[in-house]
């Protein structure tokens, strides 16, 4: 069953890596710039039409105040473009904003910006792909009358690609990456030739429209919030910018400098296209709105429910370029594509940090582990399942979509900034150097006004978006946050229960019974219980048996090993494809084989819990290897069990059940009954 799952799986993914071919798949600037930057690069292509969607409220003549929107979102672009190349430098590791907040705030700040970015991540996934279909869907109107189901395959699609690795996919992503990039340019260009050097007057295709305001005239308070709600909306341009930082360990060495570098190219690209996209906008008279179905009138009639509202994008580029010709086909084309592709910065950040989560215990311990391909595999198919279940939610709608967006991206904005300040005086206090203590004061400087101002433009967001929706990314954090904390108090009291004690327990007595080889991950209290059990065997061999997967952690374990002084060999088995149960087995079979008429026993620790959900964090890897090993001729498994002190809560809800289903007790039949034969037989 193995080989004919296996082979379907190596078509779609590809052959399995070495571990030791991880340096492999470190990408270049040139690679990484797609790979981690294609959010904000594509979000230029709705940032601007959200800004125009939310001042046509007020009619056409707000449409004067876009310019200005831009120039504050430019402003924050590169305070926050600034403020991030100072948190490469100091943490590389890979945390970003989780290990800055973690490391200065303390746990509960760093589990706020964990549990931010988690939801941006996945919003950033449904957003992309909800926005790249509707972009595809003027041009081809299947699209459009299968949204959702279109969307729900975009995802799967990208979540295959992403499986077979990150540089991989990389340079499959970089080439539409860069035509978009190339083509917004050339529109830009060629748009400010014609209309400052030609003197050519060009036209949307919305020019001629007008737009009937829900609010005309507004002034004062009512205009202020206005403003401040669409310059909100256009601050979706910032979203992926911290993908980055979190990204520092994918890159070739020089890691921080060639990070810091690509996120000033990204902030240099991304601010030039959508201040260019804005300004051609203007000067094409681009008209958008909401409800386009009511509010856009043409020729004096509301243009009705059929009609499809072209992004800003495609209609500057039927100005610039003409509706219809090469230009704008290519554009229109690399625009949906890089649109999708834009989930790609989800697709790395959020299985990364879900990976350093794992290993500080707020997540389950399978999304530390990577996949054949090297990628955070468990953490890649989570982010896809939970982005499609949103994209079903919400009807692959963008417009509804992207009013979840950006909260959790300015949660973990303001307090990696506010952490890089307590970073900076906490080294300050202690450098007695004046040149690193100046360049320490100007960074501090950069990440105070970084704080300030993301500060300020969280609290803008969460007045003006509260009620279209976010509330929902809200919720979203609340669920992560708390969820999150739950598993961490979970593997807290389950190490403390399982700790090994210095001195002699009740763990290390000899039971009565025997056995072969004892697999070892750990040394606790399990393992030393699995270790007294084997000595009674009287077998001529006795082995502990453990497997390298992390040369860290095998190092350790062997270190404690001896240390403790246990008087069993350990044998470490490596493991080059991160496989647990493969090496195993093959070590069995190569016993059995050199041994026919032996019998090999396998003793495997195991925790026994008592909540359905416990099963999740524990035990995935016995189970594995228990269920190859029942079909090896010869061999014999048995667990030894640790009961830890949720199992207490099993045998209480079976008792008021008056029914305690110990192993067997199927086959012996009902209590009562069994009590029944005993009276009997005694």
């Amino acid at each position: 069953m193995s080989k004919l799952t296996d082979v379907p799986k190596r078509i779609l993914i590809g052959r399995a890596l070495r571990s030791d071919r991880l340096g492999e798949t470190l990408l270049p600037k040139r690679i990484a710039l797609p790979v981690f930057a294609s959010d904000p690069l594509s979000s230029v292509a709705y940032a601007p039409g959200e800004v125009l969607l939310v001042l046509s409220i007020a009619g056409v003549s707000a449409y004067h105040f876009s310019p200005w929107i831009a120039v504050a979102v430019v402003v924050l672009m590169f305070t926050v473009v600034a403020s991030y190349r100072q948190n490469v430098h100091a943490y590389p590791s890979g945390g970003g904003d989780y290990e800055v907040a973690n490391t200065n705030l303390g746990p509960k700040a760093g589990l706020t910006v964990a549990s931010a970015l988690l939801v941006d991540y996945v919003l950033t996934v449904a957003v992309s792909i909800s926005s790249g279909v509707e972009n595809l869907g003027s041009a081809v109107p299947f699209v459009v009358e299968n949204k959702v189901l279109c969307a729900v395959g975009i995802i799967v699609l990208l979540t295959l690609m992403n499986l077979r690795g990150v540089k991989e996919s990389g340079s499959l992503f970089a080439i539409p990456t860069y035509v978009f990039v190339a083509g917004v340019f050339i529109m830009i260009a060629w748009g400010a030739f014609r209309g400052l050097v030609l003197d050519e007057s060009m036209a949307a295709p919305t020019a001629d429209y007008e737009i009937k305001a829900e609010h005309e005239g507004l002034a004062g308070f009512a205009l202020v919030f206005l403003l401040l709600r669409a310059f909100s909306s256009g601050c979706a341009a910032l979203t992926g910018v911290e993908a980055i930082s979190n990204g520092v360990p994918a890159f070739r060495k020089p890691k921080s400098k060639n990070a810091a570098t690509t996120l000033a190219l990204m902030g240099g690209l991304a601010v030039t296209m959508f201040c260019g996209i804005i300004g051609l906008a203007m000067a094409t008279d681009v008209h958008m709105a909401e409800n386009p179905a009511k509010d856009l009138i043409n020729d004096g009639v509301a243009v009705g429910a059929d009609y499809v509202q072209d992004p800003v994008i495609s209609q500057v580029a039927a100005a610039v370029f003409g509706d219809g010709t090469f230009f704008f086909i290519l554009l229109a084309a690399a625009t949906a594509l890089v649109l999708f592709l834009a989930a790609n910065t989800a697709y790395n950040g959020f299985p990364l940090l879900g990976s350093i989560l794992a290993q500080d215990r707020y997540l389950p311990r399978q999304l530390h582990t990577r996949g054949d391909r090297l990628a955070f595999s468990n953490g890649i198919v989570l982010l896809a399942g939970a982005a499609a279940l949103l994209v079903w939610v919400y009807g692959a709608d963008s417009t509804r979509l992207i009013q979840l967006y950006i909260v959790g991206v300015f949660v973990s904005f303001t307090l990696s900034q506010t952490g890089m300040v307590r970073h900076w005086n906490r080294h300050l206090r202690t450098e007695t150097d004046q040149a690193k203590r100046r360049h320490m004061i100007r960074s501090r400087a950069i990440n105070t006004f970084g704080a300030f101002f993301t500060g300020l433009v969280l609290v803008v967001v969460l007045v003006t978006k509260f009620s279209h929706g976010a509330w929902v990314a809200l919720l979203g954090m609340v669920i992560f946050y708390v969820t999150m904390s739950a598993i961490r108090k979970h593997y807290d009291r389950v190490s403390e229960e399982i700790a090994a004690p210095e001195g002699p327990s009740d763990d290390s007595v000899r039971p009565s019974r025997v056995h072969s080889l004892v697999l070892v991950s750990k040394i606790h209290r399990p393992t030393l219980r699995a270790l007294a059990y084997a000595k009674l065997m009287r077998t001529d061999t006795l082995e502990a048996l453990s497997v390298n997967v992390d040369p860290a952690e095998t190092k350790a374990l062997k270190a404690e090993w001896e240390r403790r002084g246990i008087d069993v060999p350990l044998k470490v088995l490596d493991s080059p494809y991160r496989e647990i149960t493969r090496p195993i087995i093959e070590y069995v079979k190569n016993l059995r084989r050199e041994s026919p008429r032996d019998a090999v026993s396998v003793i495997i620790p195991e925790y026994v819990v008592g909540h359905w959900y416990e099963h999740l964090l524990h035990n995935q890897s016995a189970l594995r290897l228990k269920g190859r090993l029942l079909f090896t001729p010869g061999v014999m498994v048995t667990s030894v069990p640790y009961q830890l002190q949720s199992s207490e809560a099993a045998k209480k809800r079976a008792r008021r059940r008056q029914e305690w289903n110990a192993p067997g007790s199927v086959r012996r039949g009902p209590a009562v009954e069994r009590a029944k034969d005993s009276s009997k037989q005694s």
